[in-house]
């Protein structure tokens, strides 16, 4: 399934029913009087989350949510059908936007969570409403309210326990591949993953989901590339896991890239625990592996830097237990 994290909807709830002109005409009742019914409401359209999704890809050729009309009245003051509502399935962690993309209308976070985004119209009323005591004929009904339309913008970011970030070509999309079943698109140069890939693990009894978010690069926070489309994923992250390609350069250089990209873009997301790893380790010599070690723990002020490789599984088993006692600690 294609991942597609932002798209604009066009929504319209429906018109109401008119009401009914109608009179009893019926055998042995000389005067019948008014009997036209009201008209039926118009649908509504609703925006509801689910579970089961983790994608908007369902709204990508079929933009318009049109609710239906309702029915206009009858006579015997039979009210009309109201209309069938719309319902607009999303996934957990999107948020609707009005269509100038800034102002927020709803944070959808949990399942089930859902708005009515726009009211169908009240159905009119028949001519039984207008009998007064000087007027036992009336012929006057009124037609059904119009329902709202309008555009807006739905864009999802991702809830997840663990989001893996670092710079393009890290091994993000290798460490998902090595420790669960999901088959992210690898190969050996940058930006491989365009679109955030996610996975579930067992450690312990507790069942992480993990994301891959797409390498960010310097200056992502401006807007460069798709960086803000990137940094946004990892808002709702409980934890980061930040690798680093030890075999690619200056550590601490690739280190505070990342870590100045993500200061810069939220505060928030900048007090997040992070577990820093070192990956591709099987590349270098055990000497060399530790001088880049304390070479990073002196810049970033961490009592433990881990380290992995994606080919033989090193150190891959001691990553999982310490983010799974993270999670615990989060968790309580």
């Amino acid at each position: 399934m294609k991942f597609l994290d932002e798209i604009k909807i066009f929504v319209k709830s429906g018109n109401g029913g008119s009401g009914c002109c109608s009179f009893r005409r019926e055998k042995f009742i000389e005067h019948g009087g008014p009997d036209g019914g009201n008209g039926g409401k118009g649908g509504d359209v609703i925006i509801k989350c689910i579970d089961s999704l983790n994608t908007l890809i369902d709204y990508r050729y079929k933009q318009h949510c049109i609710a239906k009309n309702g029915k206009s009245g009858m006579k015997k003051n039979k009210t009309g059908k109201s209309g069938n509502d719309f319902i607009v399935n999303v996934p957990t962690g999107t948020e609707i936007l009005m269509d100038d993309k800034k102002t927020l209308i709803k944070d959808l976070l949990k399942k089930n969570d859902q708005i009515i985004i726009a009211f169908g119209g009240n159905g009119g009323l028949g001519n039984i409403n207008y009998k007064s005591s000087t007027n036992r004929s009336p012929r006057k009904f009124t037609k059904g309210e119009e329902g709202e339309e309008k555009w807006l913008y739905l864009k999802l970011k991702i809830i997840a326990d663990i989001g893996i970030v670092g710079l393009p070509n890290a091994g993000k999309s290798s460490f998902i591949k090595k420790i669960s079943a999901a088959k992210p698109k690898i190969g050996d140069y940058p930006f491989t993953t365009i679109t955030p890939n996610l996975a579930s693990v067992i450690v312990n009894n507790n069942e992480l989901t993990f994301a891959d978010i797409p390498g960010i690069i310097e200056d992502a926070h401006k807007g460069k590339g798709l960086g803000l489309n990137f940094l946004s994923h990892i808002e709702r992250c409980k934890i980061l896991l930040h690798l680093i390609d030890v075999s690619n350069g200056n550590v601490v250089k690739n280190y505070k890239i990342i870590r100045n990209e993500i200061k810069k873009y939220k505060n928030k997301v900048e007090k997040k625990n992070e577990l820093i790893c070192l990956t591709k380790c099987d590349l270098l010599e055990k000497d060399e592996l530790k001088y880049k070690i304390s070479e990073l723990k002196n810049v970033c002020k961490k009592e433990e830097i881990y380290f992995c490789s994606n080919i033989t599984g090193e150190g891959i088993k001691e990553i999982l237990k310490k983010l799974e006692s993270l999670y615990e600690k989060k968790k309580n």
